[in-house]
């Protein structure tokens, strides 16, 4: 069976999962600059490493309650159709290598949109993992918003 290494983050009280071959770096948080006329879910955008990056809460694009910043929140760095876009989580703390036969296929439950960004749920130990697909958080028109940023 094939192993993943993954970037666990949590939200709320549950864990996600990011393949970590799609994470350029995971940064303390930094207070982004509001930008007018962008969906609810962008904070705003921030200098890193010299590059504007847009900063995607993933409290707000999920409809999770917000909660204060704090010294455990985190911001996932990916590149999102060549440009570096930031993903606010409440913590990113941990890698782990799971093995794909842990790995469940998303609960039919989950259909349309979410399930198109739910690219399966691991069973490791106790605990169970969304694993995520952070290129495919964001509709095709959301995309091309954040690439005109």
């Amino acid at each position: 069976m094939s192993e993943r290494q993954y970037v666990i983050f949590k939200l709320d009280k549950e864990e996600y999962g990011v393949d970590i071959m799609h994470v350029k770096e995971i940064s303390e948080y930094k207070e982004s600059m509001k930008v007018p006329n962008v969906p609810k879910f962008i904070d705003g955008i921030v200098n890193y490493r010299g590059v504007v990056t847009p900063v995607i809460n993933l409290r707000k694009k999920f409809n999770l309650d917000l909660i204060d910043i704090n010294s455990n929140t985190r911001i996932i760095i990916i590149y999102l159709a060549g440009k570096q876009v930031g993903f606010l989580v409440d913590d990113a703390s941990q890698v782990l290598t799971i093995d794909q036969k842990d790995v469940d296929p998303a609960p039919e439950l989950i259909t349309g949109i979410e399930q198109k960004f739910i690219s399966g749920i691991a069973k490791v130990a106790d605990r169970m993992i969304i694993l995520l697909d952070l290129e495919n958080v964001l509709s095709d028109e959301e995309k091309k918003n954040i690439e005109m940023m």
